[in-house]
């Protein structure tokens, strides 16, 4: 009881909430009273001497889940947990031969931290996670955007694939000695590693969550929360709100034009046909009103480190494209491919839905910003003038490969200007792999869209560039 009781409250202590001594006591009577048979009961009993404020409720009851779910409901080792999965004594002696015999062979210690985690209680994993070297390696997160980076250099640094390779070679041999058997046994022990890795992924999460309050950011409401931090209910208002924002572009749009109809006031033709009056200017003269509206080129990084802006971005561009004429779009990952045709004969939802699912790029690809700066500027040859306005959206992370930042220069000598939307701090740039303060300096501008209200802000910066 005091193990799993123990597990329980390290995970809790993990997610933010601070147990003293006192508590970890009175946790323990609450448990000694109650027992585990009523989750709600229990629940109830250690939020009362857990929970310290009304509103962490809800996180405390989501956490004490949570807990429960990883563990399956079973706390203990890997194999206690395979035992309540239904396999019998000879096929676990049979596997832990087999661990026994891959410890032996390791020589690294990569490999051993991993797999300890994997064959000990749901709590080592955090014990672990919770270590002086993974808290040095997450202290240069600056953006939830990074969550993936850091969770592959985390990963690496526990020899998870090292880790994988070991279980493959095992999977492997429960077959061969096993039969079906051994393959039930072999994907318990993938979904056990693949259960572990979402909880390093989430560990790398809650860790910036935890740094930098994002829970009193949710407070001050959806146009205030990073994009990457909202959640189903929020996308939609932030939806609905870029809805908002764009009928509000084309009304702007349409009184500028009905007020520039006959042309604005040309101040040194009317002092000059004053002349005839004694310098009383009697009839205004007005320049003529410029017929051509601004083209405009939007480049958007579809990868999954900022998918939650692009998503935005591109539907607000779907709904205001006659703010432009020629107006054009390009999605990329490692390559770039055009879309205008695509938000143009379909709604802009089954427009994105085509996006997101893969078959206009491979989503399932690396960034490589170089190849799709190469390939932007093919697609777009020659028809980049100085009425263009070019608009890219991306962090700038290029996975060490090439940045090709001449290209992107000879893009912005060409065309009107060159606006970079980031949702990444300026912080962050010029950490691991980003090449962002590089782009900032052959951009006409970088402006941040972390939030809907940055969003906002950059359209409207945008929409009065031209």
């Amino acid at each position: 009881m005091l193990r799993v009781l123990d597990e329980l409250l390290f995970c809790l202590r993990r997610d933010g909430f601070v147990i003293s001594t006192a508590q970890a006591i009175d946790a323990a009577r609450v448990v000694s009273l109650l027992g585990w048979d009523d989750p709600e009961a229990l629940a109830t009993g250690l939020a009362a001497v857990v929970v310290e404020r009304a509103r962490d409720r809800t996180r405390f009851r989501a956490a004490f889940d949570e807990y429960f779910r990883l563990s399956r409901g079973h706390p203990g080792d890997l194999f206690e947990r395979l035992r309540h999965r239904g396999f019998d004594v000879s096929e676990l002696s049979m596997l832990r031969d087999l661990f026994a015999a891959a410890a032996e062979r390791s020589g690294q210690a990569g490999d051993g931290v991993m797999l300890s985690a994997l064959l000990g209680t749901p709590g080592d994993l955090d014990h672990i996670l919770a270590l002086a070297g993974v808290r040095r390696t997450l202290a240069g997160m600056t953006s939830p955007l990074q969550a993936g980076f850091f969770e592959q250099q985390i990963a690496k640094d526990l020899g998870t694939s090292r880790a994988a390779s070991a279980l493959s070679r095992i999977g492997q041999a429960l077959k061969e000695g096993l039969g079906e058997r051994g393959e039930a046994l072999a994907r318990a022990l993938e979904e056990e590693l693949a259960s572990l890795k979402r909880r390093v992924r989430l560990h790398v999460e809650q860790s910036l969550v935890a740094r930098d309050g994002t829970f009193d950011e949710r407070e001050r409401g959806a146009e205030h929360t990073p994009f990457s931090s909202l959640d189903e209910a929020e996308i939609a208002d932030v939806r609905r709100a870029v809805s908002r924002l764009a009928e509000r572009l084309r009304g702007a749009e349409r009184v500028r034009r009905r007020r520039a109809r006959r042309g604005r006031i040309d101040p040194r033709r009317t002092m000059r046909k004053a002349l005839a009056t004694g310098g009383v200017p009697m009839s205004p003269c007005r320049r003529a009103r410029r017929r051509d509206k601004p083209r405009l080129v939007l480049v958007c990084d579809v990868s999954e480190s900022v998918r939650s802006a692009s998503r935005f971005m591109l539907e607000l561009v779907a709904q205001a494209q006659d703010l432009f004429a020629d107006a054009r779009s390009f999605v990329f990952v490692s390559d770039v491919a055009e879309t205008t045709a695509l938000f143009r004969d379909n709604p802009s939802a089954l427009a994105l839905g085509t996006i997101a699912s893969g078959a206009v790029v491979s989503i399932r690809a690396n960034s490589n910003y170089g190849r799709a700066m190469r390939g932007l500027a093919m697609l777009l040859d020659e028809s980049i003038d100085k009425r263009t306005t070019i608009v890219i959206l991306g962090d700038g992370r290029t996975n060490h490969h090439d940045a090709e930042v001449s290209v992107v220069d000879s893009l912005r000598k060409r065309a009107r200007g060159l606006l970079w939307l980031c949702p990444e701090s300026p912080s962050a740039w010029g950490t691991a792999d980003s090449a962002m303060a590089r782009y900032a300096e052959v951009s006409t501008a970088v402006l941040p869209v972390r939030t809907a209200r940055e969003l906002e802000d950059a359209a409207r910066t945008i929409v009065h560039f031209r």
